[in-house]
């Protein structure tokens, strides 16, 4: 494709790049995202993707914007306060680059409506707040076949990984099953430093934008974790799970299975069920 004089100067800095140039800016002007989730690790991943050039981006969020988001969320403001995230982020990007395309799903993501969410774009971006929808996500990408780059964050503490589906361990290699409820508390319930979402979320940018260009190491079988309060960032090195439920060598699921807030397990007959906890770490809760 060829570029026009305002994009040359737009993308500048990182067209001069090596691992980039003029055609690393073509694989990311043609790449599409879709970011579950555009809260405190959405908003700065969708920020920095569509200020790289990315070309499609899709929006996914059911909620509306609460004063209290405002701390960390920073595609919203106060002036939007009561509307959809998915139209106040819209705006903050197109005002951003308007040459990406920017596509919102104003709904909440479950088993009836994941895998078309996700079937026409080429990365998923799990950003979301609660552990129904992580495991759901992760569940659906293996089954697509589709790159995902997961995070969470609690208090000061933060973690990122890349799932490769096949290639490396997906998230139920390392936390096998929801936890059950209570057990870990929510960004509501013990806070979250909005700082610590802004690393995770930016972090989750530049392993996006490394998968459509295909460069770098990626963090696929590498749990990375951030703690704030001391400054630092420490590796787990983490392996596929040959027993896992979902990407194992013989899964046992093998249908997308949805789970309630409270992370009890949802029958086809609306009956319920604990889930085991599976050795989850609070970081790994997760924030919107």
């Amino acid at each position: 494709m060829d570029f026009t004089q305002e994009q040359i100067e737009r993308y500048s800095r990182q067209i001069i790049l090596p691992e980039i140039g003029g055609r690393g800016q073509e694989q990311l002007a043609r790449a599409k995202a879709i970011i579950i989730g555009t809260g405190g690790l959405g908003s700065p991943c969708a920020y920095y993707l569509a200020a790289a050039g990315v070309g499609t981006l899709g929006l996914v969020d059911s909620d509306v914007v609460d004063l209290s988001n405002l701390q960390r969320q920073i595609l919203h403001n106060t002036e939007r306060l009561g509307r959809p995230k998915t139209d106040s982020a819209r705006e903050t990007l197109v005002a951003l680059n308007p040459e990406v395309k920017i596509v919102t799903h104003q709904l909440r993501v479950g088993a009836d409506n994941v895998m078309e969410l996700i079937r026409d774009y080429d990365v998923v971006v799990d950003a979301v707040d609660n552990f129904a929808a992580r495991f759901l996500v992760n569940d659906a990408c293996v089954m697509a076949g589709k790159p995902l780059v997961e995070a969470g964050v609690l208090r000061w503490d933060g973690m990122v990984m890349t799932i490769l589906p096949r290639e490396g361990p997906c998230y139920r290699c390392v936390f096998p099953s929801p936890p059950p409820p209570g057990s870990v508390p929510t960004c509501q319930e013990a806070g979250v430093i909005g700082v610590v979402p802004g690393v995770m979320g930016l972090l989750q940018a530049t392993e996006v934008i490394k998968l459509i260009l295909g460069k770098g190491s990626l963090l696929s079988g590498r749990l990375l974790l951030f703690d704030a309060l001391n400054s630092s960032f420490r590796e787990v090195k983490v392996k596929r799970n040959q027993m896992c439920a979902v990407c194992g060598d013989h899964p046992s699921i093998t249908t997308l299975q949805e789970y309630d807030l409270a992370c009890e397990l949802r029958g086809p007959d609306g009956s319920s069920g604990e889930a085991g906890a599976g050795g989850l770490r609070s970081e790994s809760g997760g924030e919107n």
